[in-house]
């Protein structure tokens, strides 16, 4: 099994026809990804490399049957589309653009709560990958084999590093779910991880998250009364100079809350073993899975 994209994926790109999107669409299919359509409003007609392209999100999922969107059109639109695509019966929607306006991700979030069938991946995240199955975004999918390690990261080249730490041990993953880091997050680290805790090839959960609000500290008090799979955390920013503001547009310290000392300690106080750098993530990993 993996999570939220897998051989049943089928997928419809939101700005096939830019530049971006045409690159990593193809790059999608190219893996393996049954990229069944995308839209570009008054292109319709036209196709990419015999992908067909249409005006609305309604025409494709009428015509292609298209269960998921990828979402590359730029910030001031990209709100809009998501909305579009789950007005048109889309249930799973990522959503790689970054730079949308915290108030337009609001609006999404407020909506799409009261539309609990559909599931948003995202805004500024790198997608998802099964390894073996479907890749939806931008993750470089050549370093991962499948797995039974699942990863859920704030940060894209996290993702990527965290992944690979395991792959040059030998361990592939289940899925690897970048969730993005600004302020208004579509899905969350607790939404994703109960999503690994039902998965059957999960067997261990890795979570890598960064200084800032206080998402892993939900987590924590998530993995204590529901989680049964061990889990293994990494907090970027120890090192961060206090009253500075890093990274992410969700990374944002207020006094000791936020910090990465004051998230591992209430990862740790709920037996998450956690990491100081993406390495030693990796050693515990194994550690535990071969003990």
């Amino acid at each position: 099994m993996s999570i939220i994209v897998d051989r049943a994926t089928r997928l419809c790109v939101s700005g096939i026809t830019g530049r971006e999107g045409t690159f990593h669409s193809l790059n999608n299919r190219t893996y393996g990804t049954n990229v069944v359509s995308g839209v570009t409003p008054g292109k319709g007609g036209q196709d990419v490399e015999g992908i067909p392209v249409f005006n609305t999100f309604h025409d494709a999922v009428a015509q292609t049957q298209a269960n998921t969107a990828m979402i590359f059109v730029p910030p001031p639109f990209a709100a809009d589309s998501i909305l579009e695509a789950a007005d048109a019966g889309i249930a799973t929607i990522i959503a790689i653009t970054e730079g949308i306006p915290a108030h337009d991700e609001l609006r999404v979030y407020t909506h799409l709560r009261r539309t609990p069938s559909v599931r948003l991946i995202g805004p500024n995240c790198p997608g998802v990958l099964s390894p073996g199955k479907a890749n939806v975004g931008i993750i470089p999918a050549a370093f991962f084999s499948e797995g039974n390690i699942g990863v859920v990261s704030r940060s894209g080249t996290l993702t990527y590093q965290v992944g690979n730490e395991l792959a040059q041990r030998g361990f592939g993953n289940s899925s690897i779910v970048g969730i993005g880091g600004d302020p208004v997050p579509g899905s969350s680290f607790v939404d994703i991880i109960e999503l690994f805790e039902a998965d059957e090839q999960t067997e261990l959960i890795v979570m890598s998250g960064e200084i800032g609000g206080d998402a892993e500290e939900q987590a924590a008090a998530y993995i204590a009364e529901n989680v049964s799979k061990p889990v293994v955390a990494y907090i970027a920013g120890f090192t961060a100079p206090e009253g500075k503001t890093m990274g992410h547009a969700g990374a944002i310290v207020s006094g000791s809350q936020g910090t990465a000392k004051a998230k591992a300690q209430a990862l740790e106080a709920v037996g998450v073993r956690v990491a100081r750098t993406p390495t030693q993530v990796a050693a515990i990993a194994v550690e535990l899975l071969n003990g």
